[in-house]
C-alpha cells in the first residue's frame, strides 16, 4: 500500500474559473510524493484518495508550477457542501496515494 499524507491548507478559488476551488499540498509534502513511483499520467496528474472530515474521494493533484515541489488538489463542490468549506476555510486533510 502506498503512503498517506496528512497537512492543512487554506481552500481557495481559481483565478480564471473561480468556481473551481483547490487546496494546495504543501512543499513538504510534495518532496515526498515526488520521491514515490506513480505511473504517468497527463499533466503530471498523480491519482490519490482524499479526505476531508467525514467525505472521501478519489481525484488527482496536479504539479502547481507557481512552487517548486507543490501540488494542487482540487476539490469539487459536492465535498465543499458536506463539509461546510468556502474560499478561505482551512482543511486538514488526509491523502492516500493509489
Amino acid at each position: 500500500m502506498k503512503p498517506a499524507f496528512e497537512f492543512t491548507s487554506e481552500l481557495t478559488p481559481w483565478a480564471s474559473k473561480p468556481s473551481v476551488h483547490f487546496l494546495h499540498v504543501p512543499p513538504d509534502v510534495g518532496v515526498d510524493i515526488k520521491e514515490i513511483p506513480s505511473p504517468p499520467r497527463g499533466f503530471g496528474a498523480i491519482a490519490v484518495e482524499v479526505t476531508i472530515g467525514v467525505t472521501t474521494w478519489t481525484t488527482s493533484i496536479f504539479p502547481d508550477s507557481s512552487v517548486e515541489d507543490s501540488y494542487f488538489l482540487p476539490v469539487k463542490i459536492a465535498v465543499r457542501r458536506a463539509e461546510g468549506l468556502e474560499a478561505g476555510d482551512t482543511a486538514e486533510v488526509t491523502i492516500q496515494l493509489i
